[in-house]
């Protein structure tokens, strides 16, 4: 969905006409948190979760997680939004494409196995046939299904919490007091334009990170670019395309997850031909297009960078303490669906 404009102003006429629907959403996932009895996995369970809808950073922290978790075995946990299998399924990147798993997905299976599951504790279920040492969950925060070990709130620092409502009054999933009652710290992700780091400094370990061009992006720094983009703020890949040095002759934007139709991809590719350019889009817009389309669109990958690696390491002791290491197995020959 594209995000409203209304959803980043002080609270309007539109918020209050839109008030009722954001009450009984908020009801509605209460209700279901209380009736439901979270199962605990056989391994530690780290949640990656926001409170706002789209755009937060919160699959490249779980990526990041991931990669500081190694040693432990971790293995990706995630809804496969947009994805027509509802799982368990083991995510294999020989046979699945976007259309099967979703966009996420795939990118999550690049750095560790990952299963797609609609049903979180099948999920991890599967995880634990297969040899799984510590499941991280990209997105969950609002599922009550599975029992988690430690719950990261992923915050996009320059858009906040938006005007501050549930939707969809508002970008809020649920009352932000409500999720960060749950919640175990918190990953402010990009410049803190609403001071957010003191104030909920005060309650939660915060931990400060910037996205930045992964090194391989390189060979697309300081030229000219035709940018395309379906995340949840594709604001964020045209300001990293500037922070490269990049000359953007066009940009196009369109709703989180879209599917792009081979008109729209042909644009961008005759457009940049055109003006001498380069066409380029996010990583987790590549993964979303035809196989034909692929060699004629350059992705820019991008990282999490971490503020202060010692931070993070202190909020994850206590998961590394509760796991062992398990042993080393030939994780592509036991993924199987």
């Amino acid at each position: 969905m594209r995000r409203p404009d209304f959803w980043d102003r002080s609270p309007g006429m539109l918020s209050a006409l839109l008030a009722p629907g954001a009450v009984l959403w908020t009801a509605a996932g209460r209700l279901r948190r209380t009736m439901t009895t979270p199962a605990r996995a056989p391994m530690p369970v780290v949640c990656v979760g926001n409170l706002t809808v789209g755009g937060s950073g919160k699959t490249l922290v779980a990526l990041a997680l991931a990669r500081r978790l190694a040693d432990r075995n971790p293995m990706f946990l995630t809804r496969g939004h947009g994805g027509r299998l509802a799982g368990p399924v083991a995510v294999d990147l020989t046979r699945h494409t976007a259309r099967d798993v979703g966009d996420e997905p795939l990118l999550l299976a690049r750095a560790a196995p990952a299963i797609v599951a609609r049903d979180r504790r099948a999920g991890a279920a599967l995880a634990a046939r297969l040899g799984a040492g510590m499941i991280v969950m990209d997105d969950g925060l609002q599922n009550p299904g599975l029992a988690k070990d430690l719950s990261l709130v992923v915050i996009d620092g320059e858009a906040g919490f938006g005007n501050g409502q549930v939707m969809p009054a508002g970008p809020l999933r649920e009352p932000a007091s409500d999720g960060l009652a749950r919640a175990d710290a918190v990953v402010l992700v990009g410049e803190d334009r609403h001071g957010l780091a003191a104030a909920l400094g005060l309650h939660l370990p915060v931990l400060a990170a910037t996205i930045v061009p992964a090194p391989v992006a390189d060979a697309v720094a300081r030229r000219r670019v035709v940018a395309f983009a379906g995340i949840g703020r594709p604001e964020k890949f045209f300001a990293t395309l500037r922070a490269m040095s990049c000359e953007i002759v066009a940009r196009h934007a369109y709703p989180d997850h879209h599917v792009f139709a081979p008109e729209e991809i042909m644009r961008a590719v005759e457009e940049a031909a055109a003006k001498d350019a380069v066409p380029v889009t996010t990583e987790k817009d590549w993964v979303r297009l035809p196989d034909d389309a692929q060699p004629m669109v350059t992705p820019v990958p991008v990282m999490l960078r971490w503020a202060d690696d010692a931070a993070l390491d202190r909020v994850l002791a206590p998961l590394i303490r509760a796991s062992s290491p398990p042993p080393v197995r030939d994780r592509g020959a036991s993924l199987t669906s």
